[in-house]
């Protein structure tokens, strides 16, 4: 099970959120620390965000990529927020993205989030954030009337292979993943499944892991030490 430490950038800081509440802010510091922090714990994918990104669709994090890449080329960057042009993807990319995730864009532009999909077949994982069972967008701040696993499946069908899948309740709330949610969006889109939002134990990672998800970010876990990452990635082997 691959695992992936987040970096969620907001005004230029690492920062995590409560729930997706932009209002319940705890700010960590600076990013390339927190880069080289979890680079030296062995990581060999950061998950790095752009919260003021996906609250406006004005990206602003490509330099902070570079930067990353440049001081730690070993590591594979998965980058979403605030991507909602076939070219803010090229641009995320050709700063150093490996991958780049994407909601909102397949929702409100499926027209350029398909021809996102066919110029970047490999490096686009789709963004499934779920608030009741339904899709949201936005960073979080509107709810689709399409749920949650329909959009899982029409990514499927349109050749992509990996999704990651948020439980909005769960996230930053250090109150458990909801494995049961994870595991379901799994099966039945036949995505692999990267599980976001609510990771707060080991035994999370290992309820995870039995049961054949893919791959796991982990937020303020490891921020707070709840999840040692280096213990965790000697555990859980990367694959």
């Amino acid at each position: 099970m691959i695992l992936f430490p987040a970096i969620d950038i907001l005004g230029g800081r690492a920062v995590r959120l409560c729930r997706g509440d932009k209002e319940k802010v705890t700010d960590y510091g600076d990013p390339l620390a927190f880069a080289e922090k979890w680079a030296e714990a062995g990581a060999e994918w950061l998950h790095v965000v752009d919260l003021s990104g996906a609250f406006t669709g004005e990206s602003g994090i490509d330099p902070v990529i570079g930067e990353i890449k440049k001081r730690f080329p070993q590591l594979m960057i998965q980058s979403g927020g605030g991507l909602r042009r076939v070219t803010d993807v090229r641009r995320r990319i050709d700063a150093g993205a490996d991958r780049a995730v994407i909601g909102t864009m397949a929702f409100c532009d499926p027209d350029e989030f398909a021809l996102t999909v066919y110029q970047f077949p490999e490096k686009i994982v789709a963004g499934i954030d779920e608030r009741g069972g339904m899709f949201a967008v936005k960073g979080w701040t509107e709810t689709t009337g399409i749920t949650a696993v329909s959009f899982g499946k029409r990514c499927r069908r349109m050749g992509i292979r990996c999704a990651l899948f948020t439980d909005i309740s769960k996230d930053g709330a250090m109150a458990g993943v909801n494995v049961s949610e994870t595991v379901r969006m799994q099966k039945e889109t036949e995505l692999d499944i990267i599980a976001s939002g609510g990771v707060s134990s080991m035994e999370d990672l290992a309820n995870l892991a039995e049961a054949g998800v893919y791959g796991a970010v982990l937020g303020k876990s490891i921020y707070d030490g709840a999840i040692d990452l280096r213990e965790a990635i000697v555990r859980f082997p990367q694959r």
